[in-house]
């Protein structure tokens, strides 16, 4: 009762939020002069204890994840607001997520020369990173910005951006963000290069973040003594960036370089040295054929708005893995993470499309994709502090690097795959890959093997039939002798379109565990799909392990249980 009571609450206050836009006006006349749009999500778990999975007792025995979200546009002025509710957040989300509120909402007007923003903020300075505020409603993050911004475009092809406020960190705010963001297309102001089919931007960001915490006790080991050291923290960081994008006959050229000042942080040790990080692409594009080129160095980028935070909590930017971000589940079973303390990574990423009417090519064409990448430890050298330790201490500068100096025998991943699609008429069409992965496990998770070799196949066929019927089958093996040994996977999904839908799945790992035994993580689920809405109900086993989205991971734990998703737009 208690619940449907702070539910009934949230929810009137977004529609009072909304009504407050005009004090002069009904609230029907408002809503007829503009319109109101929005969308809801409910995540919902039954959990049943399993110890043969490692499944854990869950008090509560239910948990939910929801929010609704409404907004109101009249002409240039936007009000958005959302109520969000973890009556104990499902398992693998943060604990510090359990209440109810409306912890986003702003108020926005959208001119041709001014745009100014009071409230919630989600942004992002060029590749995010120096600066992106997002929320990911999968991997439980929302690092929304509360404050002002502002973003200024006073003539074609010139857009200054500025913002001020506090970080959201759960259900309170941390910190003091400022930033300001200036983009130059070239092309767009300069009347001799407006007809050029060459085109120039050119970017620039300034960000920097206050924190009132001015001293830090440490116990650092000297020797074998433990010794105590009070730092001297800076209540100011500043972070700059400059990008440069090239465009020209399908081919692009770019590349974005961030400094920021020294950062003593919980994350890299409390030392002293700076951050620095460069990102450079470059690709090639025409019809049937895509190439892209990406190589990427990372020295000490942490930054938060609370430097005493770790994990995926507090980040002010955002490290993009180079990496491909992989649908298939035991293609994903170990995906890697960009490690924002260093890194140095490549990635080679071509698609090509054999033409129709050709041999292997047939009636529909075959689409090639190839994908490799790899990401090795930076090289450093240790600098020895004042105290006689030898390696990087708390309050020290910690070590020196360069960027792109890696360390070529210590592998932090390797994920080499092929894909081949085709459409054999118009009824069957057929998807395979496989995928070679090295992967530190050490690295990416904290603990066990540095070393594990993995090879995946995967084979996805769909068959339509009378006209919105579909089935799919999924067949998938990954074959390594570290970790937890090999694991079959078969899908088999039915399709009624465009209405209803039903799958059964059973991952196994045919390979003995550390315990001894051979596992079945089996799953059920059956959905229904109506324009904007869609309702999933499902029952099943989920395996401990890392769940990934664009680059960013989250610890997934074992569970067991009936799942409830339903989710609608407006």
């Amino acid at each position: 009762m208690k619940i449907t009571r702070r539910i009934f609450t949230a929810v009137f206050a977004c529609f009072a939020f909304c009504a407050a836009v005009s004090a002069q006006s009904k609230f029907e006349e408002v809503m007829a002069r503009g319109t109101l749009s929005g969308n809801i999500q409910l995540d919902a778990q039954l959990y049943f204890k399993d110890s043969l999975i490692g499944s854990p007792e869950v008090p509560e025995k239910f948990r939910s994840n929801s929010f609704a979200y409404l907004q109101y546009t009249n002409g240039k002025f936007t009000l958005g607001a959302r109520f969000e509710g973890y009556f104990k957040p499902m398992l693998g989300y943060d604990a510090r997520l359990d209440g109810w509120g409306v912890p986003y909402y702003f108020a926005r007007f959208s001119g041709d020369i001014i745009d100014v923003t009071a409230g919630s903020i989600y942004e992002q300075f060029g590749s995010g990173m120096i600066l992106r505020s997002y929320q990911d409603w999968n991997l439980g993050i929302d690092n929304a910005i509360s404050g002002v911004r502002a973003i200024i475009r006073p003539y074609k092809g010139i857009t200054i951006k500025g913002i001020v406020g506090t970080q959201r960190h759960f259900w309170e705010h941390v910190g003091l963000i400022r930033g300001v963001d200036l983009d130059l297309a070239f092309n767009d102001f300069i009347k001799p290069m407006q007809d050029w089919e060459t085109r120039i931007t050119l970017g620039g960001s300034f960000v920097s973040k206050y924190q009132d915490e001015q001293l830090k006790l440490v116990i650092d080991q000297v020797g074998d003594e433990l010794v105590p050291f009070k730092l001297n923290l800076p209540k100011n960081v500043g972070s700059a960036a400059a990008r440069l994008n090239l465009e020209s006959h399908g081919f692009t050229l770019s590349g974005e370089y961030v400094y920021k000042a020294n950062d003593p942080s919980g994350e890299n040790g409390y030392i002293y040295r700076h951050g620095q990080a460069l990102l450079l692409n470059a690709g090639y594009s025409m019809r049937g054929f895509g190439v892209l080129l990406q190589a990427k160095s990372v020295d000490n980028m942490g930054f938060r708005a609370d430097r005493a935070e770790k994990g995926n909590f507090g980040l002010i930017n955002y490290m993009p893995a180079l990496t491909r971000q992989h649908a298939y589940s035991l293609a994903s079973l170990y995906p890697y993470a960009c490690q924002s303390l260093g890194e140095v990574a490549f990635q080679a990423d071509i698609q090509y499309k054999i033409k129709r009417g050709t041999a292997l090519g047939g009636k529909y064409g075959t689409d090639l994709k190839l994908n490799a990448s790899v990401a090795f430890a930076p090289e450093r050298t240790d600098i020895t502090s004042s105290t006689g330790s030898l390696k990087p201490d708390a309050g020290t500068f910690g070590y020196k690097s360069r960027m792109f100096h890696m360390n070529a025998d210590e592998v932090y991943f390797i994920d080499a795959n092929f894909e081949v699609a085709h459409k054999f008429n118009k009824n069957f069409k057929m998807t395979l890959m496989y995928m070679f992965e090295r992967y530190n496990q050490e690295v990416v998770e904290g603990h066990g093997e540095p070393k594990a070799f993995i090879h995946t196949v995967v084979g996805d066929f769909t068959y339509m039939f009378l006209k919105k019927h579909a089935l799919r089958l999924e067949l998938q093996y990954l074959h390594t002798k570290q970790i937890e040994q090999d694991w079959l996977m078969g899908t088999l999904e039915y399709t009624f379109a465009p209405n209803w839908f039903v799958s059964v799945s059973d991952q196994w790992n045919v390979g003995n565990n550390d315990k001894g035994r051979r596992l079945h993580y089996y799953y059920v689920s059956a959905g229904y799909i109506h324009d904007a809405t869609r309702i999933s109900l499902s029952y099943g086993k989920i395996r401990q392990g890392i769940m990934c989205a664009g680059g960013v991971c989250r610890e997934m734990p074992a569970s067991n249980g009936v799942m409830l998703t339903m989710s609608s737009s407006f």
